[in-house]
């Protein structure tokens, strides 16, 4: 006998949640463990964690950082020329051998459409910010309209993976190959993926592409480790000096002649290290980790299949070169605000995430004009698509937005 499920679900009597957090249930007695040990700094456990996202993304230059900003701080500063004075360095490729470095004043490129925690990091480093905009199509940066903005000026380009689907990274190495051929350098890239736990671009994971790139372990991205954030570099030099700066510049694996004492710093540095607390809770979480991207594209698959040519919706590109971990599902809705009302109706948790970076007081100075960012900002939705997302909720979800809100 065949039994056919047929899954209805009423109303739910709580909402359904946008973002919520995962925690192994092994995690809180290892912490405790570490509590236990009277060694709760940067220690064996941020060893083991680095040890463990090296395997999972094949990248031996992957470090651990305090937070996702820090390792954006961290991959600007990288690009900057140390002091004149600091000879050890003289001679280092921080990006290729024509790369002139990052100086005060210099130009990056970047999208507004991303968590401010993005771009903040450009301001902090002394640095000058020039918009590109956005392809409606996939809420990442216009790759035309970069092109069009790349100048003598510019020395680096911060990309941002929306909801984790990757940019296109060919197109964006062609840009950068033109850039040569004109102006005697590549602009450096940085990849934001603070989304894309897991994303793959053309087979390979976000990260081994030739770039510097970010990647978040905030409380509500795909793991956490409370907070932190890795930084992967693309060549050896750029992760030892990585290394050093993200601890005051202090070689922590010298020889100290005073274990307090350290020797000789060359290049002063940050506190951006992450602690053996918060690495037990990641180590723990990535165990996890394939499981919960797992459901996020099985999730994101059952919406694109089930939400298509549905009046008002307009879903976003998909393209075999690039593999998302959809972190959120991303959609233009007409009429948002009876959007919002109706799917709060629903019990249904809805935003559009992220505000538009252009439009604060502190960046005013860099304001251009971005037509396809004006005219898609007042769409963007996203829906519930996480881990804990179950098959009725997320049938509920579509039937919801099936019956209309117009």
């Amino acid at each position: 006998m065949i039994i056919l499920k047929i899954m209805k679900m009423n109303k739910p009597k709580n909402k359904i949640p946008l973002f919520k957090v995962f925690m192994a249930p092994t995690a809180k007695k290892k912490v405790g463990e570490v509590l236990d040990s009277g060694f709760i700094g940067q220690g064996p456990k941020v060893d083991e964690f680095e040890s463990n996202l090296k395997e999972y993304f094949n990248n031996d230059y992957t470090l651990t950082t305090n937070a996702g900003t820090s390792a954006l701080h961290l991959a600007l500063h990288l690009l900057k020329s140390p002091d004149e004075n600091q000879a050890n360095f003289q001679g280092v490729a921080f990006w290729d051998q024509k790369w002139p470095g990052l100086k005060e004043g210099d130009e990056v490129l970047a999208t507004p459409m991303t968590c401010t925690a993005s771009n903040w990091p450009i301001l902090a480093n002394g640095l000058k910010i020039k918009w590109v905009d956005i392809d409606p199509k996939t809420l990442n940066m216009d790759l035309d309209d970069l092109a069009r903005k790349i100048s003598p000026t510019t020395k680096a380009i911060m990309l941002v993976h929306w909801g984790g689907y990757p940019n296109d990274l060919k197109k964006i190495k062609q840009i950068q190959e033109k850039s040569e051929r004109l102006y005697g350098f590549k602009p450096a890239v940085i990849e934001d993926g603070a989304h894309s736990f897991g994303s793959e671009y053309d087979g390979r994971k976000i990260g081994n592409h030739g770039n510097l790139t970010m990647y978040s372990l905030q409380a509500i991205k795909h793991i956490t480790s409370i907070d932190g954030g890795v930084l992967i570099s693309p060549h050896k030099k750029l992760h030892d000096r990585g290394k050093l700066i993200r601890w005051y510049g202090i070689d922590r694996e010298g020889d100290r002649k005073d274990f307090r004492c350290e020797a000789d710093i060359p290049e002063w540095g940050y506190k951006f290290h992450m602690n053996d607390v918060c690495a037990a809770v990641g180590i723990e979480n990535l165990k996890h980790v394939n499981d919960i991207i797992s459901k996020h594209r099985d999730n994101a698959a059952y919406y694109d299949k089930q939400l298509q040519n549905i009046k008002g919706v307009t879903l976003l590109e998909r393209n075999s070169l690039c593999n998302s971990a959809f972190w959120i599902y991303s959609m233009l809705v007409d009429d948002r605000d009876s959007f919002y009302k109706y799917m709060d109706k629903c019990n249904i948790s809805v935003s559009q995430v992220h505000e538009r970076n252009d439009k604060h007081t502190c960046v005013k100075e860099f304001s251009t004009q971005l037509p396809n960012l004006d005219k898609t900002i007042g769409k963007v939705v996203n829906i519930p698509v996480g881990w804990w997302v179950t098959e009725e909720e997320r049938e509920y979800i579509v039937n919801c937005i099936k019956k209309g809100w117009q």
